[in-house]
């Protein structure tokens, strides 16, 4: 049976993240970015060996594709990742804006392996004033400021 395109490259994002468990440089986690039929990006998640906590195989495709492409955003891109992202990476991928996203382990899978994100997706939900993290609003004068001085910015690069 022949690999469609799609399945090879989530292929080698399984591949990679496989390397990455073994590795012990970071987590199981894989992910490859696909523009016109070419790999432009991919990566493997490096939370311990570089002690990012943001240095998921997502967000380090990203930051790679980007650079390589040099714009912040992933026009016509496919994001192909080993696992569902967690949320932090589906909002990174939100903000990169590809055109599609394929996964392969869904997130309870990757929860029975001790990388469950249920707990963010509840924090998420509860008003700042219950969430374990003590979250705390300080509603200073000032605080409009950036926004009012880039709504007038007559030069920006909106995004």
């Amino acid at each position: 049976m022949k690999l469609s395109e799609h399945e090879k490259f989530l292929q080698m994002a399984i591949i990679l993240a496989s390397k990455s468990a073994k590795s012990g440089k970071g987590g199981p986690f894989g992910a490859v970015i696909v523009k016109d039929g070419k790999i432009v990006a991919k990566a493997h998640n490096t939370v311990t060996s570089s002690t990012d906590p943001t240095a998921h195989a997502e967000v380090n495709a990203i930051r790679k594709a980007c650079k390589k492409l040099k714009d912040f955003q992933l026009d016509g891109c496919t994001i192909y990742a080993s696992a569902e992202p967690c949320p932090m990476c589906l909002g990174a991928i939100y903000w990169a804006r590809p055109k599609a996203l394929y996964y392969a382990a869904e997130k309870n899978i990757a929860a029975r392996a001790g990388f469950d994100d249920s707990f963010i997706y509840k924090e998420l939900a509860l008003s700042e004033n219950k969430r374990k993290i003590k979250t705390h609003h300080l509603a200073l004068k000032d605080a409009s400021l950036p926004f009012k001085t880039w709504v007038s910015k007559k030069d920006k690069v909106e995004y």
